[in-house]
């Protein structure tokens, strides 16, 4: 790597330094500061020019430092969704990041791998890659020892093999030709389209007034200059420039914090949807359970062993051509946790007898499909005149391969039956021998089975589980298991894990029952079983045409188009497959169900303290409107001038992205059904509450300022004291304004150590600015009295009264605190 460098095909979608820089000079706040310092140095006052571009500096050096911030925590994202690869070091298999990939590495491929390098294949096992990325050649290609050939971007279609690694980076075919996964442009953003509509309605309103107060100054009171300063301190004012910082900050650092438990975000714009969330469909196996099996029943003939009654012990003979044949019906080199525990207790209790064949041939391999659930492994063995065959998969396809009699058929059904009340996964096994002088068959009802068995794995309820169910519940969510499982080991796990149903609905239900029966049972049955990939996507496409927002999990190549379809698609970072970890918008690092609920915590918690974010970058932003423009219909000194806005844009951006961001939340926010698709992030009603709230400050700032000068205070002095007052009673409206609905307790705990450093250092900033005189000069102000100084903090506090009341009487009229 220190040579090549990454497994990456040099197509970069991060913003360096200079690429950000140059976004923050050409956003129109700055370009405005520009301007006014301009017209400052043509009016003669080089001072005043210095400072304002000193503020410009100042500004675009925290917005680079912020923007970089979350650059870096988009990065982490990106490196964490990288494709994964298994590599074998040192003899030890470990998955890793398929940027970290190098040359001579020896990877493992498995059906649903995205091939991250260019490589020769060493073994093979049915293995066919898809390289249609490469080719447009939409049959996946064999792929055989020494002669194949695999390359990077191509999908593993079936199969397995070891390929080693010659090329990556730039140097692979599809880093030659100038591919890239990742050049793929990102999905439109409701939420985001509703905040450049709502930031394009008020730039054009800005730039109206700007142009209208300016012509307004100059007819008033003369001079052009100054009067196009006052209008570019008013479109200051009114440009809403923090929006699109708020937002993206907001997701950057909302996935970052998802991420620490455990849930990868590939697709920001989920972020939007997880607080929607109305139905949430999750697999059985590994998702509400732990995915480690333990191979706890073998049932042959009608006689049950218990696994834990013969430890220490051995295994009964009759039982040892059970397992014999499950084994061979298994891979050779098993990952999935089911042959795992196969391979172990054959391991444990098999040893040094007959029934393992380490030296026999894996000939032919007959896979499961939706219309059999069942696979066979066809042997040559020590014979030669014929072959063996092994087969396992569900216990009614075991049967029906067998072609067993009716009451043999019910038997089989009744035993099997009673292992999955139990909540254990239950497979039938049986053999076949195939004579070698004769053809293969080409499906596995050609063979002659005989039936061997039943063995059962339990697959333990993950501790959360319950706990988690209980919250989706309580928060309005309906959750439902969709499982290839049996159905009564479906409905026992169902029941264990807190997810009540009228019943079981079963892949067979959705071939027999007719549109009707169809759409009831999808709408009111919680519990799918024996359910195929193709049925999955049925179910969610009828979830969501009937107004749900849906919720999927998954891992297989086949549940990519349930994945996509859904609204939030959440695919299986450990066991699950690079196609269904490319469909998904969020990938489980620990294929948890309990960080699913977490997520759509804090997706609600996301949307929520932004929504309460853009209320407090609103409201602050009347009393700037309403200082420019009064002082000159009433015939007062102008309060505010460029640099004046530059200082607040200081304080409000901070306080914006940076503090509401950090709100743990309200705690409620798990105790109210989801949100509507339909409810907008800036309605009306919220807008009327900034707008309220603006108006307070702007009284209370013009309030000031009127009486100072009518008392006869200094000009400088009165403008200092409007400002105190303006400035605290911003900073102060932080503390109601971090939830929708709270009493005084609330508005006063809780605030993050963020929170309390920019109120610090708000207040800091604004005794420096008023209080030391060289520094108070360069904004025009005259250091105030004790008296006065305090008298105008005193003022900006009291407005948290009014503050709370106005909230009150908003939550009494429109109710916000009962949804978030």
């Amino acid at each position: 790597m220190a040579s090549e460098g990454p497994n990456e095909m040099g197509v970069d979608q991060r913003r360096n330094l200079w690429a950000i820089t140059s976004e923050v000079v050409r956003e129109p706040m700055f370009l405005l500061l520009l301007v006014a310092g301009g017209i400052y140095l043509a009016m003669g006052d080089a001072h005043e020019a210095a400072i304002l571009l000193g503020f410009v500096f100042i500004i675009m050096t925290i917005t680079i430092l912020q923007e970089r911030r979350t650059e870096h925590a988009l990065d982490a994202l990106r490196d964490l969704s990288s494709p994964r690869a298994l590599v074998i070091r040192d003899g030890v298999k470990s998955r890793i990041p398929g940027r970290e990939v190098v040359r001579e590495d020896i990877l493992f491929l498995v059906e649903g791998d995205r091939v991250p390098a260019d490589g020769i294949v060493l073994e093979a096992h049915e293995l066919a890659a898809d390289e249609s990325l490469l080719t447009g050649e939409s049959e996946p290609v064999a792929k055989f020892p020494e002669s194949g050939q695999v390359f990077a971007g191509s999908l593993v279609a079936r199969g397995q093999g070891l390929i080693r690694v010659t090329a990556i980076g730039a140097n692979t075919e599809l880093g030659r030709i100038g591919k890239s996964l990742q050049d793929i442009s990102s999905e439109s953003s409701p939420m985001r389209s509703e905040m450049g509509l709502f930031t394009k309605r008020l730039a054009i309103i800005g730039v109206l007034l700007c142009i209208a107060l300016a012509v307004a100054y100059w007819m008033l009171r003369g001079g052009w200059l100054d009067g196009l300063l006052a209008g570019i301190t008013l479109a200051m004012g009114i440009l809403p420039q923090e929006f699109p910082v708020i937002m993206i900050v907001f997701f950057a650092m909302g996935a970052r914090r998802i991420a620490h438990h455990k849930v990868l975000t590939r697709r920001l714009n989920a972020i939007e949807t997880l607080g929607e969330t109305t139905v949430l469909c999750v697999d059985k196996t590994g998702t509400l359970t732990q995915n480690s099996m333990v191979l706890t029943v073998l049932s042959v003939g009608g006689q049950v062993l218990e696994t834990r009654n013969i430890i220490g012990t051995d295994l009964p003979e009759t039982y040892h051509e059970l397992l014999e044949y499950t084994v061979l019906a298994s891979e050779i080199d098993p990952h999935d946790p089911m042959e795992l525990a196969f391979t172990r207790f054959a391991r444990d209790y098999l040893a040094n007898t007959e029934h393992l064949h380490p030296d026999w041939d894996l000939a032919r391999e007959y896979e499961i499909s939706p219309d059999l659930l069942a696979m066979s492994h066809l042997w040559r063995g020590d014979s030669s005149l014929h072959h063996e065959v092994a087969t396992k998969g569900a216990p009614e396809a075991i049967a029906d391969l067998c072609h067993l009699p009716e009451q043999a058929r019910q038997q089989v059904t009744k035993d099997a039956e009673s292992l999955a009340d139990r909540g254990l996964r239950v497979l039938g096994v049986a053999k076949a021998r195939h004579r070698a002088d004769i053809n293969l068959p080409a499906i596995q009802h050609d063979f002659d089975f005989e039936f061997v068995g039943l063995v059962g794995l339990a697959d333990p309820l993950r501790a959360a589980v319950p706990a988690a169910v209980a919250l989706c519940h309580q928060a309005g969510i309906r959750v439902v298991m969709i499982t290839g499982d049996y159905p009564r080991t479906a409905r026992a796990i169902a029941k264990e894990a807190g997810i009540n149903s009228a019943g079981v609905f079963t892949g067979a239900d959705f071939e027999t029952s007719d549109p009707a029966a169809l759409a009831k049972g999808i709408r009111e049955i919680n519990i799918f079983a024996r359910v195929t990939p193709r049925q999955k996507l049925a179910i969610v496409e009828a979830l969501k045409s009937g107004g749900d927002i849906v919720a999927m999990t998954g891992d297989g190549v086949n549940d990519a188009p349930a994945l996509k379809a859904a609204h939030i698609g959440i695919a299986m970072g450990k066991r699950g497959t690079d196609v269904a970890r490319e469909a998904a918008s969020l990938v489980l690092l620990e294929d948890d169900f309990a960080a699913i609920v977490t997520a759509i915590a804090m997706g609600r918690r996301i949307f929520a303290n932004l929504r309460q974010a853009l209320i407090y970058t609103i409201a602050v932003h009347i009393p700037i409107i309403g200082l420019s423009i009064l002082p000159l219909l009433f015939g007062l000194p102008l309060l505010l001038a460029p640099i004046h806005i530059a200082f607040l844009e200081l304080v409000i951006d901070p306080a914006c992205s940076v503090v509401f961001e950090a709100e743990p939340g309200n705690t409620r926010l798990m105790h109210v059904p989801p949100r509507s698709p339909s409810e907008s992030l800036i309605s009306m009603p919220f807008v009327t509450l900034s707008i309220a709230q603006g108006l307070l400050v702007t009284l209370a700032s013009i309030g000031a300022y009127t009486w100072a000068i009518n008392s006869g205070i200094a000009v400088e002095e009165t403008r200092a004291l409007a400002f105190i007052v303006l400035v605290v009673a911003n900073a102060v409206l932080i503390l109601p304004s971090r939830f929708p609905q709270s009493g005084w307790r609330e508005t006063f705990t809780g605030l993050p150590k963020v929170g309390i450093w920019i109120l610090l250092g708000t207040l800091a900033s604004l005794l420096a600015v008023v209080a030391i005189p060289d520094v108070a000069a360069a904004f025009k102000f005259q250091p105030p009295s004790l008296k006065h100084g305090t008298a105008a903090v005193i003022a900006g506090i009291a407005m948290l009264l009014p503050f709370q009341a106005i909230k009150t009487g908003f939550n009494y009229a429109f109710g916000p605190g009962r949804r978030h």
